[in-house]
């Protein structure tokens, strides 16, 4: 098999003025004129049409299928085993569920990549959803990495600790962990029972006397000699051996050696022996629902309930459970939970490596695909099925009752949140339900680090993957003029909405999140609100409800004054919901603008007036500082010591020298 691309260029759409170059005769009488976005009879005539004229020339293999909007919008990505067979099924639209048929009225043009094999489509096809988000597909909202343990391999004294993103570095690596948290537990687990330090290399090299961790028995100390480093390096090994599976003769060692000191009266060493053997007890209590006959697994159940599917993903390896994690994908209400999982797994394991054994609460199309597929790039086999009996479809029954009850508290919680947009509606005049609510603030201390942040809330709460900050860019605003910061930001936000043109809503528009507000809330009183609304006006932005808040005289008094256009200044009642969920939003974007102003404040406190010269990286910058110990001995010193830096050679020394001594002149 050839090698499976992984990352291919999103390519530029086609273009819709006429037919490619090759298919000049590929449209006769038939008006690709797209205008208007239905499903009626005309509209699916024409787009059935379009989708016959590029059937002709479409390759009988196996690939990957592109159907493109007339405006260039990527409406769907689909893999074949035959794209010929395919797209023919697309010329009859009357056999096709509504969902589909209104993806055929839309179709103005298509895009084949052939590819050797099916599992070659299938990764692609992946590829091109994750980069292009076409609308109606089933899409993986989330698809943060997963969180590793890693004992580094490039140290004298390994190290224990959390990695996240691509496993470049040296060393063994055991997970994935479903989250974050359930990492932390583990290492905090890890440390009392094997002793391994945590700290950095640059912190380990720089210890006279052993810190607190070795104090409170989290750290065995081989940075002062407490520990010699052959005994270790045999720490290290029993850690190695708890996460790869072989924990039972690691505590019957322990227990052993418990005894012996017990017995010979060493009550002290017996005592860490038992300390470490109750903390791996800790570590397999916290499993719960460890297999018995499953080394390592990934489970997948998929639950649907009123037009929203979840996916309940468990992860089990060396016999532990090592943690869940639900996922709720977008696609529309017709397809069905075999169909939804179908298309998860491909973008699930796009970057993510797959274990021996993937088991599923339902038998899927890309069954044989998504094997092959994966065996190719793991490099051993993988095994994917479906589970009828035994302890495998018991983990499978397991999945599928936290898939029900994570999708019955997201419909809770959604139905919850509705609830608040409508009372928000009502209080600001919004004559429609709202979707997606956008909140300002500005952070600044005397004007210096000035950013702006905008923060997303909708139907599922706080739409995190949609938060903004805005540097702040000009130049002849006069420090600390928040009305000026305010006119910049929303200046940037809403120019580009303005481009775009929204006075047809799309036909699917209940099914992806908007990226045009119906509210916007300003933090700050009439002179933010006025200034929003030049803004607006000078954009020619309508159809958007704009409002300020002014703060009381305490932050959540209930005292807030609002401002919105047609109406004079007022109160919501002290208890009224839609008050407490303004508070809510109005806090949230403050958080969010505090925390990035800090960042970026504490970046520039680090700054180096090395980080300014052209063509100064990381490296040089390091060979200078360890030359003349800081960014001042450098600037002082002479061309001739410049050169003999180690690590630094006469152009990067010229530059250096011509840099501040240019600085000087100045």
């Amino acid at each position: 098999m050839n090698d499976i691309p992984k990352d291919p260029p999103a390519p530029e759409a086609p273009p819709f003025d006429g037919p490619e170059d090759d298919e000049e005769d590929a449209f006769p009488g038939v008006e690709l004129d797209l205008g208007q976005e239905d499903s009626g009879p005309a509209s699916l005539a024409r787009g059935a049409a379009v989708i016959k004229s590029f059937w002709r020339h479409a390759p009988n293999g196996p690939g990957v299928y592109r159907m493109f909007a007339q405006d260039g919008e990527v409406l769907y990505v689909g893999k074949a085993r035959s794209i010929k067979k395919r797209v023919a099924s697309y010329t009859k639209p009357e056999q096709q569920s509504v969902r589909i048929a209104r993806m055929i009225a839309q179709t103005a043009s298509m895009v084949f990549v052939s590819t050797e094999t099916e599992a070659e489509a299938l990764l692609l096809e992946a590829n091109f959803i994750k980069q292009m988000k076409p609308r109606y597909n089933v899409l993986l909202r989330d698809d943060k990495s997963f969180p590793y343990i890693l004992i580094s391999g490039d140290h004298e004294a390994p190290q224990l600790l959390k990695h996240r993103g691509a496993r470049t570095g040296k060393g063994n690596y055991f997970g994935p962990f479903a989250n974050v948290g359930a990492v932390h537990r583990t290492l905090n687990a890890l440390q009392r029972a094997f002793l391994l330090r945590t700290c950095s290399d640059s912190y380990y090299e720089n210890r006279t006397r052993p810190c607190l961790l070795y104090q409170i028995k989290r750290c065995a100390a081989p940075c002062t000699g407490e520990i010699s480093l052959d005994d270790y390096s045999q720490l290290v090994g029993e850690t190695r051996d708890f996460l790869s599976g072989r924990s039972r003769a690691i505590r019957h060692r322990l227990a052993a050696e418990m005894g012996e000191a017990a017995e010979d009266l060493a009550f002290e060493k017996a005592a860490r022996l038992r300390d470490r053997i109750a903390a791996l007890s800790a570590i397999q209590g916290e499993q719960s629902i460890n297999p018995k006959s499953i080394p390592e697994a990934d489970v997948f159940a998929v639950a649907e309930e009123a037009g929203q599917f979840c996916i309940e993903v468990f992860f089990f390896r060396t016999y532990q459970n090592w943690g869940n994690r639900a996922y709720f994908p977008r696609a529309d209400r017709s397809l069905g939970p075999a169909e939804v999982l179908d298309a998860f797994l491909a973008q699930f394991y796009l970057e993510r490596p797959a274990p021996r054994l993937v088991l599923l609460s339902h038998d899927i199309e890309s069954h044989d695909a998504l094997c092959e597929a994966l065996s190719v790039r793991s490099g051993r086999r993988i095994a994917v099925g479906a589970p009828k009996r035994g302890e495998k479809r018991e983990l499978v029954e397991n999945a599928m009752r936290n898939a029900r009850e994570a999708l019955s508290r997201k419909l809770a919680d959604t139905a919850t949140q509705e609830k608040l947009l409508g009372a928000l509606a009502s209080a600001f005049g919004v004559d429609h339900p709202i979707r997606r609510v956008e909140v300002y603030d500005n952070s600044h201390i005397m004007g210096t680090n000035a950013i702006g942040a905008m923060i997303v809330a909708g139907a599922d709460g706080f739409v995190k993957n949609q938060y903004r900050t805005f540097n702040i860019k000009s130049t002849n605003l006069t420090p600390g003029d928040d009305y000026a910061m305010m006119r910049e930001v929303l200046g940037r936000r809403f120019a580009r909405l303005a481009e775009k043109d929204y006075s047809v809503p799309a036909p699917d528009a209940t099914a992806a999140f908007p990226d045009r507000p119906d509210l916007v809330l300003v933090d700050g009183g009439r002179g933010q609100f006025e200034e929003a609304r030049k803004i607006f006006a000078e954009l020619g932005i309508e159809g958007i409800r704009l409002a300020a808040i002014a703060k009381g005289p305490d932050r959540n008094a209930g005292r807030e004054t609002f401002f919105v256009e047609g109406r004079e200044p007022f109160r919501l009642a002290p208890r009224d919901p839609a008050l407490y969920f303004v508070q809510r939003l109005r806090d949230e974007a403050h958080r969010f603008a505090i925390g990035t102003h800090r960042a970026k404040r504490k970046k520039e406190f680090v700054k180096s007036p090395l980080d300014e010269i052209p063509g100064i990286g990381p490296a040089r910058k390091r060979a200078l500082l360890n030359a003349f110990g800081t960014a001042k001995g450098v600037a002082g010193a002479g061309l001739t010591d410049l050169e003999k830096a180690p690590g630094v050679n006469a152009a990067t020394a010229k530059i250096v020298y011509d840099f501040f001594h240019e600085v000087d002149r100045n």
